[in-house]
C-alpha cells in the first residue's frame, strides 16, 4: 500500500536525507524573536507546573533541607517544646509564606531544568555547525553533572560545618536559628559549591579552544592552588576552615583532572598535526604579516610546519609539498599565457 512506509522506503529516506547546515537556520529577525517567545513560553509553563508540584510537596523539601540541622545534638540547638521535635523558627507575619514560596521556586527551577535547558539548546543549535553542536552538548551534560556533584558535596558537609560553628556557643549560649537565615545559608552553600565545581570545566574549554596550553597552566600551578583556597575562603557563607577545605580540596582535584584532559588534547594535536600557520610560534612571539590574499602562502607555511614532524601527518605534508613543487612550473607557464612571448 502506498500510504504505509516500508523498511525500504524508510532506509531510502534516511540515506537521501540532507544534513542540516547553518544556512538552513537563517531567518528574519522577527522569526527569531517569535521562536524565542515560543521557547520562553514553554520553559515558563514547565517552571509553573514544577512550582505547583514542589509547593504541594514543600514540607518534604523543607524536611530534606533542615535534616543537617536536626541531626545536631540537642544541647547545641534550642527546643522550646520537647514534644514537637526539631523545628526552625520565624519571627515575622509573612516569613513562613515567603519561605515556602522561595524554597518551592528554587526546587522548581532545578526540577524543570531539563525542559528549559532543552528549549535553550533547541534555540541555539540551529546556528551551530555539527562539531560545535557535539562539543556544546558534551559541555552542557558535563556542567549539569558537575553542578549536581557540587550540590551533593555541599549537602553532606552541611552537618559538620553547622556542628563546628554552633559548637562555639558553649554552655552559656544556645542557637535558635531563624528559618529564613538558615535556608538562605543552606541554599547558598548548594549553589556556591555547584558553581565552583564548574571552574575545571572552564579550564578544559579554554584548552580545547586553543587559548591556553597545559604547559602554561602547569607553570601557574602553585599560584592557582593558592588562589583556589583564597576563593574558597571568600565565597563560602560560613567562612570556617572546614567548609573552606571542603570546597578547596575538590576544586584542586578537579583542576588536576582538567590538566590531564588538557594534556591528552595537546598530545592529540601534536600527533595529528596543527593546521595553524603560526603553530610553531610561541605564545609571546609576534606573528608575521602576510599580504598574499590568495591563501596559497598560508597553506604552504602550514605544510612546511607539519613536514618537520615524524608521524603520519609529516609524511603526508612532505608528499603534498613535493606535489606543489612539481606543479609550480606548469602553473607559471599557464599564468604567463600565449601572448606573453618576448
Amino acid at each position: 500500500m502506498p500510504g504505509i512506509p516500508t523498511p525500504r522506503k524508510v532506509a531510502a529516506s534516511v540515506n537521501n536525507r540532507r544534513t542540516r547546515t547553518v544556512e538552513d537556520s537563517r531567518m528574519p529577525l522577527t522569526e527569531h524573536l517569535r521562536e524565542l517567545r515560543n521557547r520562553l513560553a514553554k520553559a515558563l509553563l514547565a517552571f509553573v507546573a514544577a512550582f505547583v508540584v514542589c509547593f504541594i510537596f514543600r514540607e518534604t523539601i523543607l524536611g530534606w533541607l533542615t535534616a543537617p540541622y536536626c541531626k545536631l545534638p540537642a544541647d547545641i540547638r534550642v527546643k522550646f517544646d520537647e514534644g514537637q521535635g526539631c523545628r526552625l523558627y520565624v519571627f515575622g507575619v509573612i516569613d513562613a509564606f515567603m519561605i515556602n514560596l522561595k524554597v518551592s521556586a528554587i526546587a522548581a527551577a532545578v526540577v524543570s531544568a531539563p525542559v528549559w535547558l532543552y528549549q535553550l539548546w533547541s534555540f541555539i543549535t540551529p546556528g551551530l555547525h555539527r562539531h560545535e553542536r557535539r562539543w556544546s552538548l558534551t559541555f552542557v551534560v558535563c556542567s549539569l553533572a558537575l553542578f549536581v556533584i557540587g550540590g551533593f558535596f555541599a549537602y553532606i558537609t552541611l552537618e559538620t560545618g553547622l556542628r563546628l560553628l554552633l559548637g562555639f556557643a558553649g554552655d552559656e549560649l544556645i542557637s535558635a536559628l531563624d528559618a529564613n537565615k538558615y535556608l538562605s545559608y543552606a541554599l547558598a552553600m548548594l549553589v556556591i559549591f555547584g558553581l565552583s565545581f564548574e571552574v575545571p570545566l572552564l579550564v578544559c574549554m579554554l584548552n580545547l579552544a586553543g587559548v591556553v596550553t597545559t604547559k602554561r597552566l602547569r607553570s601557574w600551578r602553585r599560584a592557582e592552588i593558592f588562589l583556589t583556597f583564597v576563593f574558597a575562603a571568600i565565597v563560602t557563607p560560613s567562612q570556617d576552615p572546614f567548609t573552606m577545605l571542603a570546597l578547596g580540596l575538590p576544586m584542586v582535584l578537579l583542576y588536576e583532572v582538567a590538566l590531564l584532559v588538557g594534556w591528552f588534547n595537546d598530545r592529540r594535536k601534536r600527533l595529528r598535526g596543527d593546521d595553524s600557520v603560526y603553530s610553531d610560534l610561541d605564545d609571546d612571539d609576534a606573528s608575521p604579516l602576510d599580504f598574499d590574499d590568495s591563501g596559497e602562502s598560508q597553506r604552504r607555511a602550514a605544510l612546511e610546519v607539519r613536514a618537520r614532524q615524524d608521524g603520519r601527518a609529516g609524511r603526508k605534508a612532505r608528499k603534498q609539498l613535493a606535489a606543489l613543487a612539481q606543479a609550480e612550473p606548469a602553473r607559471a607557464t599557464a599564468d604567463s599565457g600565449p601572448g606573453d612571448v618576448t
